[in-house]
Formats: structure tokens, C-alpha cells, sequence
């Protein structure tokens, strides 16, 4: 192994770099350094030769030509154990840079702050920093390059006890994630500049997508045990509240389906962010239980639980509270797979570690943040991937059109709003029965409403008198108004748009209903 004698350190993060570079120059280590880094490393007691010194080229066009020069590049790209590289660099009185430390201009920061003028995107738009780490990544086996202050500690531990060398598997792992980083960087401004046209006018969709991730952990098998899989996180971060940044607390590893359904539940619960407490339980991404209360989180798990308690066993939960004693004693009274919650207090873990195989997952912001319309929603299709903005909108239920002869009552709008909140996250067809602060009936994934009306009614483990029934979509027909007046439904909610809307609107009067069109379909498929 090489000893690394002379490092290039020039980055825009500048945490840890002044002890990282102190630790390095302890070693023998030469630095190089630019602009802002340099004058901190000197600053900081650090012996530092400055890059426009070291070329013999002053920084110019306002810094946004530094490093890209011969003696940079070369010493960086030069193999070391080829003769004719060797001879080039000793012509060109070009010296091997074994170590390059960069960080990059913040881009995504900058475009992602209220305001950002195109003209400042551009100039955040990193050049040098990233032709310097894909140099020394593409010759990893002689140089190392170093994108992330959270490596420093390990850097420097490795070449204290090795006595100044970086070990070939270090230096290639190294490399893996300097390529990750200028993929994602690349991906970013991809996604920036091509969601204008050639004019600069917003596009409503990018022209191109770039779509960067990295492992989070591998799966034991996907859907199904024959198949395999594996978790991987966005590098482009859109929400604190996320699977896949949430902290599990206890339980064996969680399986393809378990993320799936848990990513759903999370969805649904900040759905009712503005809720005192709110619970949902989830069986294969539908909602088989969701309430609200003012009383407590237990009180609401109860009432989800209740809606249908066969469907429940074996299912996610989320919740928007602390997961405490009380509910801890509710949850342990049946099986279920996972809990999602923003915190679970010492009471209630003590009573969950005896459902050793229970995940549960802390999630920071659920129940403050809110459904938004934050990154996309990505679904692949053969050779190709369909993206969309996720369905975060969330109509106000009280500026709906009343279309029938009877307005809601105050009672039947919380139901109502209620309900369309719960029957946006259920797959098509969808219909939910539900009062103000509980569902009575789901109906999910059938080829018909009028199915999936009747197996909300067959589903219901309680009266459905003077409950209220959405609808994701129209009603093509008459039938499935009568269906759901018959059970009891006294007020309905659904977009409205079918050619049979009169026919519609005119069973709802027959029976006394409520009947209130929102212009705005929830399909789920």
C-alpha cells in the first residue's frame, strides 16, 4: 500500500475539516488547498500551499477556474505503476495527489430556498469539485477521495495505525460513494433545468428525470419468497416523515410488504395531522380502520381497531401520539406487524418488548407534518417508469358543491370530511362508511362500485344508521346510492362527472340525502 504523502483539500462544508486536516499534516501529509478552505486551514495553525501557487495559475473568472489544470488533474489521474504515466508527470513537473477531499456547491439548498433566481441556481452548479472526485474515483486503486465529513474519523484512524496508507478496499468503497454523490448532484440539476423549457417558462412535468438512491438495507425476499429485493433511500431527502429515515426501536427485520404497508399508514396518518389523536390500522396498503378522538390516542386505536377487528389482525398501525402505557396494553391485546408512531414513552416499551417479533418504528414529524406534495411518485412499467405528483390534495369538504335538495347538517360535514380523507388512501373502486370520527365500513379494490359498496355494508361490524359514505369517484349509477341509503347513509361525498349525475342526484333526494360533489377524483390503483 502507497502512503498517502500529499492531499487536495478544497470543500463548501467545512465541518470537521480544520481536525481533519490537522490530524493529516501530523502524519507527513502535504496539503493542498482553495479559496475559503485554505484561509481556514491557515488560520487554524495548518501548513497549507495554496493550489494557484502550486500550478503557478492565479484563480480566475471570479474563482470559477482554480483546479482545473495539468498539475491537478494529472497528479490525481496519473497511474502509479505505469512507467510511461510516471515519465509524463516528471516531464510536466507534475507531483502525485494521493488523497482529494471535496464537498460541492450546495445546489439542491440553494434551488430549494423561496426566491431562488435561476441566475443564482446556475452559479451553484459545482464544476471543479466534481471533476476532481470523479478523477480520483475513476483511479481509485492510487488515490482516495474523500466526499463526506462523516468519513473523516474512520480516514484518519486508518492511516494512524497504518502508518499512512489506505487500504485497497477502503480507497474502492471510497470511490463507490464519490460516484453516488456526482450522480446525485447530477440528478439534481438535471431535475432543476429540465423542468423549464428552452424559453425558461415552467414545464408542468421535467423534460428529463434523474432519480438517484442508495442502499439501505437488503431484504430477505420481495412480495413473495422466490423473488429478491432491497430497500433504498432517495439521495434528494422531501420529507423528515419517511420510512425509510425512521428509527426502529425493536422487532425482527422488517420484510418488503411490511415498508410497503407501513410508507401507506404514514401516508394516511399525517392525512389527519390536524387531529388532537389519530389512529389508522393498514392490511395490504388499504385502510381497514381509521378514527380520530379528543380524548385520547388509545381511544382512537380502539375505535380503528373496532371497524373492523378480523381484517386488523396482523396489520400496521399508525398513530400521530406518543405511543403510551394505555395504548401499549391495547395493542398488545391482538397481533399486529408493525407500529408507526412519532415516540413510544418507557412504559409502553416495556410493555411491547414482549412481542419480540412486533416492529416498532419511531418516525420524527409524524403528526405535524402534513401530506404534501413533496417529491414524486414513481411506479415502474415495462422499460419504462410512470411519475406523478402524490395525491396530497385535500379538499375542504365545507366549500363542496351541495347538489341536492338537503345541505349537509354541521355533523354530517365532519363526517363527511372525514370520510374523503380515509377514501383518498383506499384502492379503487373505494367506498367508506363513517361518522365524524371513526369508519364503519371499507370497501376496497373491487371492478365495481356497487361491490365495493356492498362489501363496505358486509364489512360493517356496527349500525350504519345516520352514517355518511364517500366515494373516490362518481357514481356511474343510481344503484349504488340506493345501496348505501338502504344501510342507513344519510349524506354522501364523491367528484361528481358522470353522464348519469342527475340520476344520481335524484336517488340521493328520493331518500332524504345530503349529497355533495368535490370536482376532484382520488383513484388509487
Amino acid at each position: 500500500m502507497n502512503k498517502i504523502k500529499r492531499a487536495l483539500i478544497s470543500v463548501h462544508d467545512k465541518e470537521g475539516v480544520l481536525e481533519f486536516s490537522k490530524s493529516i499534516s501530523r502524519l507527513g501529509v502535504e496539503i493542498l488547498s482553495t479559496g475559503g478552505t485554505a484561509k481556514l486551514l491557515k488560520e487554524g495553525g495548518v501548513g497549507v500551499i495554496d493550489v494557484s501557487e502550486y500550478t503557478g495559475s492565479p484563480e480566475i473568472f471570479d474563482g470559477r477556474l482554480k483546479t482545473l489544470h495539468p498539475k491537478i488533474h494529472g497528479g490525481i489521474l496519473a497511474i502509479r505503476e505505469n512507467d510511461s504515466h510516471i515519465n509524463e508527470m516528471k516531464a510536466n513537473d507534475i507531483g502525485p495527489i494521493d488523497l482529494v477531499v471535496v464537498n460541492l456547491y450546495p445546489f439542491e439548498k440553494t434551488v430549494a430556498k423561496p426566491g431562488c433566481s435561476f441566475e443564482d441556481a446556475i452559479e451553484n452548479i459545482d464544476i471543479g469539485g466534481p471533476t476532481m472526485i470523479r478523477a480520483a474515483a475513476k483511479n481509485h486503486e492510487d488515490v482516495a477521495v474523500v466526499v463526506e465529513p462523516a468519513d473523516y474519523f474512520s480516514i484518519v484512524s486508518e492511516l494512524e495505525a497504518s502508518g499512512g496508507s489506505l487500504s485497497k478496499e477502503t480507497k474502492f468503497r471510497l470511490a463507490k460513494k464519490a460516484f453516488v454523490k456526482t450522480a446525485s448532484y447530477d440528478s439534481a440539476i438535471i431535475n432543476y433545468l429540465t423542468a423549464y423549457s428552452d424559453s425558461k417558462e415552467p414545464l408542468s412535468m421535467p423534460s428529463a428525470m434523474g432519480i438517484a438512491c442508495e442502499l439501505v438495507s437488503n431484504l430477505r425476499y420481495g412480495e413473495n419468497p422466490h423473488q429478491n429485493a432491497a430497500f433504498y433511500r432517495r439521495i434528494s431527502k422531501t420529507s423528515d416523515a419517511s420510512i425509510v429515515d425512521a428509527k426502529v426501536l425493536q422487532g425482527k427485520e422488517l420484510s418488503y410488504n411490511n415498508i410497503m404497508d407501513a410508507d401507506a399508514v404514514l401516508q394516511m396518518v399525517l392525512e389527519h395531522s390536524d387531529a388532537s389523536f389519530a389512529a389508522v390500522v393498514v392490511k395490504h396498503s388499504n385502510p381497514c380502520g381509521a378514527a380520530v378522538s379528543g380524548v385520547s390516542l388509545e381511544d382512537a386505536l380502539a375505535k380503528a381497531i373496532a371497524c373492523d377487528p378480523v381484517s386488523a389482525f396482523g396489520g400496521i398501525i399508525g398513530v400521530t401520539g406518543t405511543v403510551n402505557l394505555q395504548t401499549a396494553k391495547l395493542i398488545s391485546e391482538s397481533f399486529f406487524e408493525v407500529v408507526v408512531a412519532p415516540a413510544f414513552d418507557d412504559d409502553a416499551r416495556k410493555v411491547l418488548s414482549g412481542k419480540k417479533n412486533l416492529r416498532l418504528l419511531e418516525v420524527a414529524n409524524l403528526g405535524r407534518e402534513k401530506l404534501a406534495n413533496l417529491g414524486w411518485h414513481i411506479r415502474d412499467v415495462r422499460n419504462g417508469i410512470l411519475i406523478q405528483q402524490p395525491d396530497a390534495l385535500c379538499e375542504d369538504i365545507r366549500v363542496a358543491k351541495v347538489v341536492t335538495k338537503r345541505a349537509p347538517t354541521e355533523k354530517e360535514l365532519e363526517a363527511l370530511n372525514f370520510a374523503w380523507r380515509v377514501c383518498k388512501h383506499v384502492k379503487s373502486n373505494a367506498i367508506v362508511f363513517a361518522t365524524d370520527d371513526r369508519t364503519l365500513g371499507i370497501g376496497a379494490g373491487q371492478m365495481s362500485r356497487i361491490d365495493s359498496a356492498n362489501l363496505a355494508i358486509m364489512k360493517c361490524a356496527s349500525s350504519l344508521k345516520g352514517s355518511v359514505v364517500a366515494s373516490d369517484a362518481f357514481f356511474p349509477f343510481r344503484d349504488g346510492v340506493d345501496v348505501a341509503a338502504k344501510a342507513g347513509a344519510t349524506a354522501s361525498v364523491s367528484p361528481g362527472g358522470s353522464l348519469r349525475d342527475l340520476e344520481v342526484i335524484a336517488a340521493a333526494d328520493e331518500h332524504g340525502m345530503a349529497m355533495v360533489f368535490t370536482g376532484h377524483r382520488h383513484f388509487r390503483h
